[in-house]
């Protein structure tokens, strides 16, 4: 279960996106967003923190806040959220399919526990996924689960959205990703299941995703096809 702000604030960025709110123009005041989303000042000066932080928005002193964002000419998975694939591809307007290539469980052995975070000895599940946009095979994603925080997870329900089924179906509430990001070589498994024309380097991002009880559940590794990649970051000074 996502905390209502979270909720808020991807309505808000959406309707930024899709154009409700215009590069360069003010929102409504926080009294009138309060009124929209029946919530608390609190509530929502979260959620507009959470705009702020990500690039969306900037709060002017006396004035209001305001929109700016403007669109990016290619694919955006935008690394400062913590978004589903499916929710990715809604808002690039890319038609997006996951395939499942690997679903087991597997104990962590020591060397994949150093590699991970998980504990050695860590029931996992291992699952390899080749997400793709407009038919194009762009990324493949390398996951470990922890099993015992994700029961009845099956390849369907993976192919569907595993961040969904934890939130709607478990209640989890997921909080934070700390990721990294690096460039490395094509090797054959990327070539094996990914449409890579003439690229040899790929951009690699490695996140590790903790819940509300700070309990790591997931380490995946994401492999992307560097012309529909993008790193973006907004940085903050002086708040």
């Amino acid at each position: 279960m996502r905390a209502i702000y979270y909720d808020i604030y991807e309505d808000l960025r959406d309707k930024i996106i899709e154009g409700t709110y215009p590069y360069q123009t003010l929102i409504p005041s926080e009294s009138k967003l309060s009124q929209i989303y029946n919530c608390s000042h609190n509530t929502l000066r979260k959620a507009l923190s959470v705009l702020m932080l990500h690039g969306f928005v900037q709060p002017l002193w006396g004035k209001g806040v305001l929109v700016i964002y403007r669109p990016e000419r290619r694919a955006n998975f935008v690394l400062g959220d913590i978004e589903t694939f499916k929710e990715a591809a809604h808002r690039n307007g890319l038609v997006a399919k996951t395939k499942v290539h690997v679903f087991e469980h597997i104990e962590a052995s020591k060397a994949l526990a150093e590699l991970t975070g998980f504990d050695e000895g860590d029931e996992l599940i291992h699952l390899e996924r080749v997400r793709m946009f407009e038919g194009k095979a762009l990324i493949r994603d390398k996951s470990y689960f922890l099993a015992s925080v994700l029961p009845g997870l099956t390849p369907r329900i993976a192919e569907d959205s595993v961040y969904a089924y934890a939130e709607d179906v478990l209640g989890m509430t997921i909080t934070t990703s700390r990721r990294t990001v690096t460039v490395d070589y094509v090797v054959a498994e990327d070539r094996a299941v990914m449409d890579l024309l003439d690229f040899t380097m790929l951009a690699v991002v490695n996140n590790s995703t903790f819940n509300s009880q700070g309990v790591m559940f997931e380490s995946t590794q994401s492999r992307h096809r560097p012309d529909y990649f993008m790193f973006h970051n907004t940085a903050v000074r002086g708040y």
